[in-house]
């Protein structure tokens, strides 16, 4: 990765870490689900609102590290509006890309995702990255 890339990336990063969106707890009936990473200290709840096989809103409170917050404001503003089984193909592109995988976004726009490509050059920190996608799949999981 280039150097203008890797400042690129990290802004993106801390903004959506400084502001960052779907931050809040949706009002009404939701499915929630609580995660944590007691290595570091992040947790997360993570709210949705699945009807008719799509997310209608993804909402999440929670406390940790710029990866973290920044991977969980990534994720709900991604997988709002979509199927419910696009949102898991796309959580489980994001895990092989923590993986260091070549993926293929087969026609899902990443968006802001892809600056945390690099975390994967880290395995101390692709914990705090996936937390909320494991957080979305653990949900999806246990409604069905």
């Amino acid at each position: 990765m280039s150097y203008n890339l890797d400042t690129l990336y990290r802004q993106v990063i801390m903004d959506h870490y400084k502001n960052p969106k779907n931050r809040g707890l949706i009002e009404g009936d939701s499915l929630t689900v609580d995660m944590n990473n007691p290595t570091c200290g992040d947790r997360i709840q993570l709210q949705l609102k699945l009807e008719d096989g799509i997310v209608k809103d993804a909402r999440f409170e929670g406390e940790g590290c710029s990866i973290s917050m920044s991977s969980a404001s990534m994720m709900t503003q991604a997988i709002k509006g979509k199927k419910v089984d696009d949102a898991l193909a796309m959580s489980h592109l994001f895990s092989d890309m923590m993986l260091g995988k070549e993926i293929d976004t087969d026609g899902f726009d990443l968006g802001d995702i892809q600056a945390l490509q690099g975390v994967s050059k880290f395995p101390a920190r692709i914990k705090c990255a996936t937390m909320a996608w494991k957080a979305l799949e653990k949900g999806v999981h246990e409604q069905d």
